[in-house]
């Protein structure tokens, strides 16, 4: 059945079709503001879990990094074994391709006075922390060459691939990651909780008596909760940085559109959830079985990098991976857009699919 007939759209009168948009988005908005519930499991909840884990983690040791030495690496000779964990590697190629499968961190060649680091692309989170430790290390032994003053000591100079310079803090990976859980909360529960109240009290019937469409009232819901997600980043990265000393990049500005669209990809899952539930308990159960589950597989509360292998492979089916590795790509890294269009093109192609196969299935007046 159609959402809206030709008879209703005829009857509605010209240029209306905005003032009712303007009109529900800020009813919708206010509602939102109202709502405790709301403020507090889109935005306190995901909060105080990173205040909790950037607590916990920042306290604790970090697994040691897995390098490949490739021939003669001076500089790994007084390496601290808890940091580091070495291993040999006959060339490149077979170093690279220990870091294809996940094998190794990073990979280090040393030619005269360069130390060349290649972190994982594979495992991107230990990669950049291995990248950040070789490099610390290599600092460690300039300095010591110039205390001792000998001058027949090169100073070394890493290339290194990566932007992060320095050694990756929990702070740097858990702001992103819940970031990218938060935004997954606001859009699944928000929809999914939403449309179960619409069909139960007949809202979306009752709204085609009415001037404004149903598709106007769709968009000013969805585009209150685009509002939402945009505020919720600007809170989060603000206690971050303020709070955990997460440095910004000069492309952090590109997480608005990325929970933009992260945030569209959870709302189309949050109304598959709706038109399944019946109840709204049901609907809120359904949500946690999909947001929680999703952000222990995603990295959002640890390093995926450093979980098993299996955790890995399912993340791949997980669109919240996708959102964490661009936010953290353009906040910590500060790798500019194209560096995520990968991530982007899932995103865009989840939201499309899923929202597709919600709008076939979808009956607004199963109640």
């Amino acid at each position: 059945m159609s959402l809206d007939t030709a008879e209703t759209r005829t009857e509605r009168p010209q240029g209306g079709g905005r003032r009712a948009y303007l009109s529900l988005y800020k009813a919708l908005g206010r509602g939102w503001i109202r709502d405790r519930s709301q403020i507090f499991f889109t935005i306190l909840l995901p909060l105080m879990f990173m205040v909790l884990l950037a607590s916990v983690f920042g306290g604790g040791d970090t697994a040691a990094s897995r390098i490949v030495a490739v021939g003669d690496v001076a500089v790994l000779d007084g390496a601290d074994p808890e940091v580091f964990t070495v291993t040999g590697a006959s060339d490149l190629d077979e170093a690279l391709a220990m870091l294809r499968e996940g094998d190794a961190d990073a990979a280090v060649v040393q030619d005269g006075s360069t130390v060349r680091i290649y972190p994982s692309a594979t495992n991107s989170t230990s990669g950049a922390i291995a990248a950040g430790n070789l490099s610390a290390l290599v600092d460690d032994v300039n300095v010591e060459v110039l205390s001792a003053a000998a001058p027949n000591e090169p100073v070394l100079e890493t290339d290194i691939e990566q932007a992060d310079g320095g050694a990756l803090k929990p702070i740097q990976y858990l702001a992103p990651g819940i970031l990218a859980w938060g935004v997954a909360i606001t859009g699944v529960f928000g929809a999914a909780g939403t449309i179960v109240d619409w069909k139960r009290d007949k809202l979306l019937r009752r709204l085609r008596l009415t001037p404004a469409s149903v598709g106007t009232f769709l968009s000013a819901k969805v585009s209150v909760n685009l509002t939402v997600a945009v505020g919720q980043t600007a809170v989060f990265l603000a206690v971050a940085a303020l709070g955990f000393g997460l440095h910004l990049s000069a492309w952090t500005w590109f997480a608005v559109p990325l929970v933009l669209l992260g945030t569209l990809a959870f709302l189309a899952i949050g109304v598959v959830i709706g038109g399944v539930a019946q109840t709204s308990p049901a609907a809120a159960g359904l949500s946690n079985l999909v947001t929680m589950p999703m952000a222990f597989v995603s990295g959002a509360f640890y390093p995926l990098a450093l979980s098993p292998e299996w955790v890995q492979w399912i993340s791949y089916a997980s669109p919240m991976r996708y959102l964490n590795e661009a936010l953290q790509s353009v906040v910590v890294y500060g790798e500019p857009p194209s560096a995520v269009l990968p991530q982007i093109g899932f995103l865009a192609v989840f939201a499309a699919l899923v929202a597709l196969l919600s709008w076939k299935t979808f009956k607004f007046d199963e109640l």
